[in-house]
Formats: C-alpha cells, structure tokens, sequence
C-alpha cells in the first residue's frame, strides 16, 4: 500500500507540473527533487547536482549533438529537392507508383537525420506538391508520410535510440545497428501496405510514369548518391569497428559539410542556422535527460521501481504478455508524451521489469521504438500529426483518420518482432566493437 501511495504522489506531482506547462525536462527534475525531501534523508539539491553533472558528463551522450548537427546540415541542403528526382525514377514502375517515393524518401533521409519532425518537413516539402501534381490520391500521400517519417526514430542514426542507450547504459552503436533490419523491414510493410492498395482500389491509381533507361535514373540520382554513400560509411565503420558512435557521428558531420559544400549550399548563414538548431535540440534532450537521471535517482531511494518489477513478477505474466501490456502502455502515454520523454521517464521502472523477465534490453530497444512511432501518429499529441497540420492544413482528424494503416503495420511490426527476435539481435551480436561504442 505504501508503494502505490508513493505512485500516486510521484504521478500527482508530474502531471500537474506538466499540466501548468512546465517543461518536461524541469518537471522530471521537479518531481525527483518533492520524492528526494519527502522520502529519504539525503539532501536533494546535493543529488540533483551530481547527478545532472554525472549525466551531462557521460561520453556516449556525445554522439547525440553530432548526429543531430549531421541532420541540420543535409536538412539545409538541395536534399529534399534532389531525392525526389533521383528516387522517382526507380519507384514509378512499382505497383502503387511514385506514392513509393515518400517512403523510400524517409528510409534515406531517416538514415542521415535521426528525427522523424526533420525526416518528415524534408521529405514532405517536395513530395506533397509533386503527388498531388500528378493525381496520386490525398490520403495516400498524406498517410504513407506520416507513417514512413517515423522511420526517422527507428533507422541509425537515431535520437531515440540514443537517448534509450545513455538511459540503460547500453552501446549506442550495437543499439543502431540493431536498428538496421527492423526499419528496413518496416519499411517494406509500408510498401507492401501501398501495393495492396493499388491492387484493391486501380481507380485511384493515376497512369504510369513514362519509362526511363537504366543511364538516365542513374544520371538523375547522381545528387542521392553521395548520400548513399556516406550513411553507408557512417553505419559501416561503426558494425565493423572502426568507429564508435561518436566518431562516426563525428565523420558523418564531416562528409554532410563536404556534401553541402559541394551543391553550393552550405553559406555563412545556413552554417550558423545548422549550429543553432543542433545546439536547441541537444539542450532540450539533455534537459530531459537530466531529469530523468536524477528521477531514477529518487524512485530508487524509495525503493519503488524494485517493488513495482516484484509486483508485476508476482502476477506471473509470461514474457510474451509482459511485452503486449507494455505496448498498450506505451502507447497510452504516447497519445500525452513525446517519443523521449515516454522513454527516459518510464525506464526507471520498466528496465527492472524486462531484465526480470529476461528480455533482451538491445531488442527491447528497437521495440519500444517502434510502440514510440506509433505514438507519433496518434492523437492528441501525435507529432508527426502537428506538422502534417502546419504542412497542409488539414484538420487533425482527417490526418489520424489516413494515418491509421500506416499505425496498423507498426502493430504488425510488433508481432514480427515477437515472432523474430533475431530481426534485432543478429546484427549486433555479429558486429565487432570499439571500447567507448
């Protein structure tokens, strides 16, 4: 009883600060601090310091601003323009056409941004007006990007998976290439979903492109291959360890600013712009961060996340049922919580509860990703939805209502994983690593 008390005041506490409009990072930092002087004798501001400097200080957290600036640099590029002409080509003659285009458009750019917002904005800018130009139906084209820009959280170098690895204490670089074959894999779901449809409904099916020879797609993804090329370096150097994470986010930093040097793009002013994006979006996760270690912090001086693993081992759930519970769980919070907050402010009790249950904490990763895109896309708080709105003015209902299939096959997803662990583990478990990865 005294645990469930505990419970109550650590949610009252949280959720009012956030109901006020508090920031997230701060609020997590707020309710530790209330658990810290109401439960336990230690002084709380001595622990808050040493544990944000702990946290801020931590070399795997490193690679997240690196990889966050690799984004801002490409986002800033001829990318989003060149990605349509060079993808178009080779998707046009695909049953379902060129609606293939966002989501091959979102594997690629997910792979060099770790942000579904980015991975989204990017893609989003260029296809929409080009689909609909071309008669595509609105709610495939607007569906198949919300759901595909998901692939930003999912497919290296991802924010999420990062965040997820400094929490756990788990290598940043086993964690993306983990990543490698579910995205993949979730990707061709999101195909086979827009094959299905071109079969079942050939009236909205707007006519073939014309074709084109095998030279001219190559002349016209000249701009996508250099791309290519360096995510295939940043990701490779990390499975066959030559780098860690931060070094290879450190070299794709590098060939993006190569990249953008090479179209003309990269001036004094889109330099500054891609420093002073990665600089608030890395300060607002580390805020976050912080506030969730020094949350950790609390809720193990009071003993609950022990208690609460024990309590739901008692219940005696099979590891199968464990994971479909934390499913519907995650994606309850999604529908009032971003992607990063849902993970750092729940690992506190639910890395007991996996390791317990003798999950695999890599595997468990890439499925909490996947329950965090869903979240994306669903309402209220879908991110994904807001951006789409700003994008195209649609009201949010009808965006929830298109997106709903691309929500289906990350169910799917799921189900897959549970079928096939190896899908997360195999990569990982093969790769070599560097000290420090």
């Amino acid at each position: 009883m005294e645990h469930f008390a505990l419970t109550a005041i650590f949610l009252f506490t949280l959720f009012l600060l956030l109901g006020t409009g508090v920031w997230v990072g701060l609020a997590l930092l707020g309710v530790a601090f209330v658990g810290m002087e109401l439960f336990t004798t230690r002084p709380g501001g001595d622990a808050m310091i040493t544990t944000i400097w702990t946290t801020a200080s931590s070399w795997s957290l490193t690679a997240l601003p690196l990889f966050i600036w690799m984004g801002e640099i490409l986002y800033r590029t001829r990318l989003s323009e060149d990605m349509f002409r060079g993808l178009s080509p080779w998707m046009a003659r695909l049953p379902g056409g060129l609606v293939h285009t966002n989501i091959a458009g979102c594997t690629v750019f997910a792979a060099v941004s770790g942000s579904s917002a980015a991975t989204l904005t990017t893609v989003g800018k260029m296809s929409i007006p080009e689909l609909r130009k071309r008669g595509y139906p609105e709610h495939m084209v607007i569906g198949t990007l919300a759901g595909s820009a998901t692939l930003g959280l999912m497919i290296p170098p991802s924010l999420t998976l990062i965040v997820y690895g400094v929490t756990i204490n788990e290598s940043i670089s086993k964690l993306f290439i983990a990543g490698i074959l579910p995205g993949l894999t979730l990707a061709a779901l999101f195909m086979a979903y827009v094959a299905g449809w071109s079969f079942v409904r050939r009236s909205e099916v707007p006519p073939p492109e014309p074709r084109t020879s095998f030279s001219e797609k190559l002349a016209q993804s000249r701009f996508l291959i250099p791309v290519l090329l360096l995510v295939a370096f940043v990701i490779g150097s990390m499975y066959v360890g030559w780098a860690t994470a931060t070094e290879a986010a450190s070299f794709g930093v590098i060939g993006s600013l190569i990249l953008a040097m090479s179209q003309g793009s990269l001036t004094r002013e889109t330099f500054i712009q891609s420093l002073l994006g990665a600089l608030r979006t890395s300060c607002m996760i580390a805020l976050i961060l912080a506030g969730a270690a020094f949350l950790s912090l609390s809720m193990g001086f009071t003993g609950l996340p022990r208690a609460l693993a024990e309590w739901i081992a008692s219940l005696g759930l099979s590891p199968t049922v464990l994971i479909l519970s934390l499913m519907v769980f995650y994606i309850v919070i999604g529908c009032f919580l971003d992607g990063i907050s849902s993970v750092v402010l729940t690992m506190a009790v639910v890395e007991p509860m996996i390791r317990a249950a003798g999950i695999d904490v890599i595997w468990f990763g890439i499925f909490i990703v996947v329950v965090v895109e869903m979240a994306q896309i669903t309402p209220p708080i879908g991110f994904n939805l807001f951006v789409l709105q700003g994008m195209t003015n649609h009201e949010m209902n009808y965006l929830a209502k298109v997106a709903l299939p691309m929500f289906a096959m990350m169910v799917v997803m799921v189900f897959i994983l549970i079928a096939f662990p190896d899908l997360a583990t195999y990569l990982p478990d093969t790769m070599r690593t560097r000290p420090g990865g």
